[in-house]
């Protein structure tokens, strides 16, 4: 008897699909199971296709296509249709995918099969709510596992994984390289379990193995077939007890990363549709992996950048403590051109640094390495601060304006902040590059922002000349250099990102220097942790650096390395206004305010703003040369002395302008807001002092003032 015939006999018909041709080849059986004449017949597709019913067309779709990817057989169960829509029989088709290329072939079997009842318990595999379950699972588990961040995070969520009707009760992910593979994470068993499995040759008779090896899924719906098809390794597998097993390939972009097995203590068939979740999460899985695995090593490589570009701070600074921080923008590399250094000098004095290359890539940390590793040279010559910004703006500009036109990198530029300080007396020379100015804490807690004298960014003029800032910091007063990030980022500009900062220092009396820096970026950005040296916080609008320096107060009382509380100690500002910089009387008056923010006084503060304008500015106008202010705050209760010196030997006279003159009420204005004031001539030159006593109690201003009256 013909093979035909048996299969006819038994009412299973052979048909062969050929997807490259589009056509579809039936014995007598398939065509009348099909619902056509009981004759052997090739037909296109489509003439087969509208004899399903158009859910089970749609389903079939998936199937073939799963079995094409796993080399496996492709079950379904089809309802036939008559050429009125009416459900003519149930099939359940088996066949067998072989592969040419992108191309395809099925052969396999049709055969009828018993229709469902209603109301039965048991649902076919394209139909039901286990197929809505199974969407909902999907979506949920593509969500969970495209949120995590870390290969850990990837391990539980998979852990977490409840498939509808069939989960598992353990689960192992293996990776594989350098012709072995090892569980990178597993669920459901305890611990020295899967030690067997935790490093094994590639070539091991194993089913994870063997998914590494093809590429293929294995599914083991019983013991009895695990120990068939896998005797040498049966004997591992066994004491878990488990019914069935699913190894499935952990792939990505065409390359076999590692498997996945999920282990179940009950039996499964491993249908169609369950083979398809199961493959669908592996999918899933192995992005996640990878996404996660990309994500670790940019974090190990960015940490790796920030160890080898990110000096140590040291050795220690006679009676001054420095604290500094740099906290990474956080997204891709976390590595941007933010840096700070610190660089001890041949003259016995220290150098702080802090700059900002445009940018936030490896190109300008490559660049930032480059110009801090500069800096450093220049400094250790014994330049003096202008001379090494000079040098360093030449170096930048050499390196970063010779790339040619398809290079597709753009010039870039950085701003720097020099200081040369002389532990001995708290000299600080500062040279400024475009960079933000820095911030004083007085010992009193007053903060001020003081201006220097700057030039333009490194890089974008290699003849530019930095004029230097001499400052005193006294004992108990601590300066704060930092970069753009720490001030300007949460939507803040220049001016409320200072006013922020400010509150923040003057709000941190007497508290240890390295938990003032931890303060300033978790106040910035929140509580966090894996600083370069302290905690980070979460994804960065820009890069931070930030470095305090600490002059230590001269009150043994004090624990070394903590702020001098806020008491009666003085405060006290100086500055120079150079004849180029008229502009920057804005810039005194503003520091005479800061300095008096406390005085009780509204008007006598105003007096002393305006007298300080007149006086500064009669410096810049009858004379050639710069003005030095010197503001104090001393006493209790308070008095404020601001002396403006200058070069010039020609002694102020009292005038009497008329109603329109613009100039010559500079002493008059004196005699009548001091409450003392005079001019003491010196050996070159001369200085303009005035003084102002605060009446405690009501804003009653400067009228009751003692001791008013010229004193010249």
């Amino acid at each position: 008897m013909r093979t035909e015939d048996l299969l006819a006999a038994i009412a299973t018909g052979l048909w062969r699909w050929d997807n490259a041709s589009g056509t579809v080849t039936l014995d007598a059986e398939a065509a009348r199971l099909l619902g056509l004449p009981a004759e052997p017949t090739t037909l296109a597709e489509s003439a087969v296709r509208s004899r399903f019913h158009p859910v089970d067309w749609n389903e079939i779709n998936g199937v073939v296509n799963l079995a094409v990817a796993e080399g496996t057989l492709a079950e379904a169960r089809l309802r036939i249709m008559d050429e009125e829509g009416r459900l003519l029989r149930t099939v359940r088709s088996r066949s067998k995918p072989v592969v040419d290329g992108d191309n395809y072939t099925l052969f396999g079997t049709l055969q009828e099969v018993a229709e469902q009842q209603p109301g039965s318990a048991a649902r076919t595999p394209v139909t039901g709510d286990w197929r809505r379950s199974r969407e909902a699972f999907l979506l949920d588990a593509g969500r969970a596992l495209a949120e995590a961040r870390s290969t850990a995070e990837v391990l539980r969520v998979a852990a977490s994984l409840s498939m509808p009707g069939f989960s598992p009760d353990g689960l192992a992910v293996f990776g594989a390289g350098g012709g072995r593979i090892r569980i990178i994470g597993h669920h459901g068993h305890n611990a020295g379990d899967m030690g067997p499995f935790s490093d094994m040759p590639l070539d091991m008779d194993y089913p994870a193995a063997e998914v590494v090896r093809t590429g293929r899924a294995i599914y083991l719906p019983s013991p009895e077939e695990y120990r068939r098809r896998y005797p040498a390794s049966w004997s591992l597998a066994q004491r878990f007890e488990r019914r069935s097993w699913a190894f499935l390939p952990l792939i990505v972009a065409g390359r076999t990363m590692g498997a996945w097995m999920a282990g179940f203590a009950h039996p499964v068939g491993f249908t169609p549709d369950e083979r398809s979740v199961l493959t669908t999460v592996a999918r899933m899985l192995a992005q996640a992996l990878a996404r996660a695995g990309i994500a670790e090593s940019e974090r190990e490589l960015s940490q790796g950048l920030q160890r080898a570009m990110m000096p140590t701070l040291g050795p220690e600074i006679p009676g001054m403590k420095v604290a500094a921080r740099y906290v990474p923008t956080g997204g891709g590399l976390q590595v941007g051109g933010d840096w700070y250094d610190m660089i001890p000098l041949p003259n016995g004095r220290i150098a702080l640094v802090i700059g900002d290359v445009q940018g936030h890539d490896v190109h300008a940390a490559g660049l930032m390495g480059q110009l801090r590793i500069a800096l450093r040279a220049y400094a250790s010559e014994g330049h003096r601060p202008d001379a090494v910004l000079s040098r360093a703006s030449r170096f930048l500009h050499g390196i970063t304006g010779t790339y040619a036109p398809d290079d597709h990198i753009s010039p870039r530029f950085a701003t720097c902040l020099y200081i040369e300080a002389d532990p001995a007396t708290g000299i600080l020379d500062i040279a400024r590059a475009g960079h933000p100015d820095p911030a004083v804490r007085m010992a009193d807690g007053t903060v001020l922002v003081r201006p220097t004298a700057g030039g333009l960014p490194l890089g974008i003029d290699p003849d530019t000349d930095y004029p230097t800032t001499r400052l005193v910091l006294e004992p108990g007063e601590t300066i704060m250099i930092c970069t753009d990030g720490l001030i300007e980022t949460g939507g803040h500009d220049l001016d409320t990102g200072w006013a922020r900062l400010r509150a923040i220092l003057e709000g941190h009396a007497g508290d240890n220097l390295e938990k003032l820096a931890d303060t300033l970026v978790a106040a910035v950005h929140g509580p966090s942790s894996h600083y370069t040296t302290g905690p980070v916080g979460e994804r960065r609008e820009d890069d931070i650096a930030l470095l305090l320096l600490c002059r230590e107060a001269l009150d043994d009382s004090l624990e070394p390395g903590t702020l001098p509380s806020v008491g009666d100690r003085g405060r006290r500002t100086a500055l120079t206004v150079a004849q180029a910089e008229p502009e920057r009387i804005a810039g005194v008056r503003l520091q005479v305010r800061d300095l008096l923010h406390d005085w009780t006084g509204s008007e006598q503060v105003d007096s002393a703003v305006l007298m300080v304008s007149e006086m500064v500015t009669n410096v810049l106008v009858h004379t050639d040369g710069d003005a030095l202010l010197v503001a104090e705050v001393t006493g209790r209760p308070r008095r404020l002395r601001v002396e403006v010196a200058d070069a010039s030997d020609e002694l102020p006279h009292r005038r009497r302008p008329g109603e329109m003159a613009s100039s010559g009420r500079g002493l008059m204005l004196m005699e009548m807001l001091a409450d003392a004031w005079g001019v003491d001539p010196r050996g070159e030159g001369k200085s303009i002092w005035f003084e102002l006593y605060e009446v405690e109690g009501p804003d009653t201003g400067a009228e009751a003032a003692p001791g008013a009256g010229p004193a010249a």
